[in-house]
């Protein structure tokens, strides 16, 4: 079963130093049937402003992580992690017992674009903690990359539940094939670009819940960028 989500479905914020489009329930915006997707919460594309940013805030037993698409982004928290995160990265926190940061355009001149992921821990009650990755960015063409893993292999970042985060870049007339596991979901969202998604034709920032869908075909006849979210 998929679910087709055309970027103009989601809910978009214009606060002049931030605009943010969310792909489900976070703050002020409440959609009972738009809370969650499995063990996935939120899903918030930010353009900050330069210089601009989230000043210290709280934050426990969720799974965070952030992947920078332009500009660069600085972590602080109260751990004493001082991070410039920028596109080719990705970092994750997990909040766990309790955690404070802050998160800012590292730039005084260029906005940046981020996306931020929050994701529900498998296990409860954990020590906070925090890393930064990165990725070789040859190795997303015509492929699905994992960047965030459950045990951290190879060049990962590690996170606190069953799930992996793909990356993948196509090039035009190429396909990417995914098998899903039994009893698996996936999210798919197209970050750059358009293609074509098990029929789906999808334009940039739209997205698929899928549940039950045993093999992905992801295609392109232009260059594309696109996440995918192997979860429980």
């Amino acid at each position: 079963m998929m679910k087709h989500f055309p970027a103009s479905a989601r809910h978009s914020v214009d606060l002049g130093w931030l605009r943010s489009a969310m792909s489900f329930s976070f703050g002020e915006y409440f959609d009972p049937d738009n809370s969650s997707f499995g063990v996935m919460r939120v899903l918030n594309d930010d353009t900050i402003a330069p210089g601009r940013g989230f000043g210290a805030h709280p934050h426990s037993e969720m799974e965070i992580v952030t992947i920078p698409l332009t500009g660069r982004l600085k972590h602080e928290d109260n751990l004493g992690n001082i991070e410039v995160t920028s596109a080719g990265e990705v970092q994750r926190m997990s909040a766990g017992t309790g955690i404070i940061h802050a998160e800012y355009n590292d730039s005084d001149t260029e906005e940046g674009t981020f996306l931020q992921l929050w994701f529900m821990p498998k296990e409860r009650g954990l020590a906070p903690s925090y890393e930064m990755a990165s990725y070789d960015e040859a190795k997303l063409q015509n492929a699905l990359l994992p960047v965030v893993t459950p045990d951290g292999a190879g060049d990962t970042a590690s996170i606190n539940q069953d799930m992996t985060i793909y990356l993948g870049r196509l090039q035009p007339g190429r396909r990417i094939f995914f098998n899903q596991k039994t009893g698996r979901r996936a999210f798919v969202m197209v970050l750059e670009g358009n293609m074509n998604v098990n029929g789906i034709a999808m334009g940039p920032k739209d997205s698929i819940r899928a549940e039950f869908e045993p093999d992905f075909v992801l295609s392109a006849e232009e260059s594309a960028f696109v996440m995918l979210i192997d979860l429980p």
